[in-house]
């Protein structure tokens, strides 16, 4: 499989050209014949102009590329190598919704042709890919694992808005359904990944290496933020407890914050359903998960609790939102832990304004049910910046003085003003 695609006899196909499919299907094609694949036809259109529709590549990243984007099936079945990079999101239960990978499946398995290889990059659970993905496949093309197709995983490690820690330059954890898909699986992601692969000893495992790399960040950030609620009892700025802290050589040094995205506050609950699946209670991941998912009301409490005292009344409060991705310099807003935050604003009953230099006021809208607001005002009681945007930054207290009431707060959830404030009452987390 290896010399085919090298030599552009056989094509590889990226099944999903979101944040993580199109920069890998975009490497790839610097070398290989590939073909991009994604359900959304505006999406293709987009891509086939050299547009980036998640806004994380620049236009120059398309050229010298040997790729054809499609929303078509017959152009699927040209390519011999599938990779799988769909979401994997929780429902509103937080229960996983695999239908975008078995959709995915299905795809495959109406395409998939005897010694074609499949990879998932989807991250999920151990076992899915081979209990719940792979059965799929076979059913539909009437094929075998092993026999007559090679299947693989290989975890995405794309980090939104990071223009260092990038594709090639992270080590990429690879794993086959035998040791020669493992060798040729391994071989064709070396011809990207100039930081060289791991090879896992068998799927589940890299399924597992995947889920537990955020579940440990989610668990260390949940820590800080219960820290975080401690010493706000206390009267203690959190991020001086930490700074000093850190000083310690193997001090590890996270902070607290909104938990939201792709990732980190979703990761968690595929390794907690299997758990429980097998009949154990993940205990110390879910007690983290909901420190997490709480702290969007805990900051609007906050806040509330500011204006009640120092306005009196506040159904004629204003407080304005400074932020709403869900994370900084990166304009995607899905699984934003801010749009809680001003949902449980606006259940007190307070008038909420948002601003965000790189958010889509037109998605806002249909995600969440708000706008961004073309006009900001001058009186606020409280500003809330929830990312450190670089464009927020440069700010200094005469900007943040000239839009507030004198009793206003500056609720500077990740600390990038501290120090800085002294004319209006702060609060970090």
């Amino acid at each position: 499989m290896y010399h085919e695609l090298v030599d552009k006899k056989a094509k590889l196909a990226v099944i999903g050209l979101g944040y993580v499919g199109l920069p890998i299907a975009l490497e790839f094609a610097r070398t290989l014949s590939v073909i991009g694949f994604d359900i959304n036809p505006g999406r293709i259109r987009m891509m086939e102009q050299g547009i980036d529709p998640s806004n994380e590549l620049e236009k120059e990243m398309f050229d010298g590329c040997d790729i054809r984007f499609t929303d078509s099936l017959d152009v699927l079945r040209e390519a011999k190598f599938f990779i799988v990079a769909v979401p994997t999101p929780v429902d509103e239960h937080n229960v996983p919704d695999l239908v975008p990978v078995l959709k995915a499946s299905e795809t495959i398995g109406n395409v998939i042709k005897k010694g074609d290889y499949v990879v998932f990059e989807s991250t999920v659970y151990p076992g899915c890919t081979e209990e719940d993905c792979l059965p799929v496949i076979e059913r539909l093309s009437g094929l075998t694992n092993i026999i007559d197709f090679k299947l693989g995983y290989s975890p995405e490690r794309i980090n939104p808005g990071d223009k260092t820690h990038t594709l090639s330059k992270i080590t990429k954890v690879v794993s086959g359904c035998d040791a020669e898909s493992l060798e040729e699986i391994a071989k064709v992601y070396e011809l990207v990944v100039a930081a060289g692969v791991h090879k896992a000893s068998c799927i589940k495992v890299a399924e597992a290496a995947k889920v537990i790399e955020n579940t440990q960040r989610d668990l260390n950030i949940a820590l800080m933020n219960e820290l975080s609620i401690i010493f706000d009892m206390m009267n203690i700025n959190t991020f001086e407890v930490l700074e000093a802290a850190g000083t310690k050589w193997n001090f590890l040094k996270f902070q607290p914050g909104l938990v939201g995205g792709h990732c980190i506050g979703v990761d968690p609950y595929y390794l907690t359903y299997k758990a429980s699946e097998l009949g154990y209670d993940a205990e110390v991941i879910l007690a983290g998960r909901n420190i997490n998912d709480n702290m969007a009301n805990y900051v609007a409490k906050k806040v509330v609790q500011h204006i009640i005292k120092y306005a009196g009344d506040v159904k004629s409060s204003r407080v304005l939102v400074k932020g709403v991705t869900f994370k900084e310099n990166v304009s995607d807003i899905r699984n934003s832990k801010v749009a809680d935050v001003i949902k449980a604003l606006r259940s007190f009953y307070v008038n909420v304004d948002v601003e965000d230099p790189y958010a889509d006021s037109a998605e806002l809208k249909h995600e969440y049910g708000f706008e961004l607001t073309a006009q900001l005002a001058s009186d606020y009681d409280a500003v809330i910046i929830t990312v450190p945007h670089q464009d927020y930054l440069e700010l200094n207290e005469e900007y943040f003085t000239g839009i507030t009431k004198p009793h206003g707060l500056i609720a500077d959830l990740k600390g990038i003003y501290r120090r800085q404030i002294n004319k209006r009452t702060y609060w970090s987390l």
